[in-house]
This record gives C-alpha cells, sequence and structure tokens, in this order.
C-alpha cells in the first residue's frame, strides 16, 4: 500500500475515532514489519500472521531501539497509553482494510500485555541509587597499594 492511501485510510479512521494521532497509526505500521523482520516472517516479500502477544513485544522492541527514553512520552503524546491502546488502533485498522486477521484475533489479544512504565521507563532507570560498597560514616578512604578497593578498616590502639 503506498503512503498516500495509508494516510488517507488513517484520515478516514480518524474522522470517526480521534482517540489516537495518526503517528500511533504509522508506529503499528512500521512496528508490524519490524516485527515480520524479526520473527522471520516477512521474507520471501510476502506477509505473515502476527499473534497480538508478538505484536506487542516487537512494538515495545522497536520503540525502545528507535526512541529509546523518548518511548513513553511519544506514546503518550499520540495517544496510546496501554497495550489495549494497541489493539484499539490495530483493530480499527483491520476494519479499514489495513490489516489482516485470523478468525482467533481479537482485541483482548492485547490487553494486559505489560505496564508501559516498566517496559519504557525502567530500562532507562538506574540499576540502584545505593553506592556499590559501604564504608564507615566519617573515615577517609586511603588509596590502597595496587588498586585495591577493599574498604579500609582502622587497626585498635594498643594502650
Amino acid at each position: 500500500m503506498y503512503e498516500t492511501e495509508f494516510e488517507e485510510a488513517i484520515k478516514r479512521i480518524r474522522a470517526k475515532d480521534n482517540r489516537y494521532d495518526p503517528e500511533a497509526y504509522w508506529l503499528v505500521r512500521k512496528g508490524l514489519d519490524y516485527t515480520q523482520d524479526t520473527l522471520g516472517r516477512g521474507r520471501r516479500g510476502r506477509s505473515r500472521h502476527v499473534s497480538g502477544q508478538e505484536l506487542l513485544k516487537g512494538l515495545r522492541d522497536y520503540m525502545l531501539a528507535q526512541y529509546g527514553p523518548m518511548a513513553l512520552m511519544l506514546l503518550e503524546e499520540w495517544g496510546v497509553r496501554s497495550c489495549g491502546d494497541f489493539g484499539e488502533i490495530v483493530f480499527s485498522m483491520i476494519e479499514a482494510g489495513l490489516l489482516g486477521k485470523t478468525d482467533k484475533d481479537c482485541r483482548a489479544d492485547f490487553e494486559g500485555g505489560y505496564d508501559f512504565i516498566e517496559a519504557f521507563r525502567k530500562p532507562f532507570l538506574p540499576q540502584s541509587t545505593q553506592p556499590a560498597r559501604q564504608t564507615t560514616p566519617g573515615l577517609i578512604q586511603p588509596d590502597l597499594p595496587g588498586g585495591d578497593t577493599r574498604a579500609w578498616t582502622p587497626k585498635p590502639h594498643k594502650t
């Protein structure tokens, strides 16, 4: 399908339901291509069926690869706030003739896929807020010979 035909179809979809930015539909299209390529299902010029769960994983991986830490913000900007929203977009595209489906495919395939904070924000947060090593408060840790980084403990004084 040519880009202009795709854009016209998106306009028709949004005339009935404008919850999602046009970019969300482009995301699903590109994410589907990415998923098919990743799964090896787009070879020989033929499109292959991708399940809802496979598409959700592919969309997550595509967003993280393309947009990194900006992924969550962009999804929110485009009106996509849950995996269920991806399902709504997919089924709008099916109804518009942009995508195909099998008899087993349904919107419920997209419910409860993953938490957006866990999927799109957590990969970019620091692993831990704790220091790598603990030292006794108030003691200065000397540089030990040979680059040894063990915590230094003072020896007790003999009296």
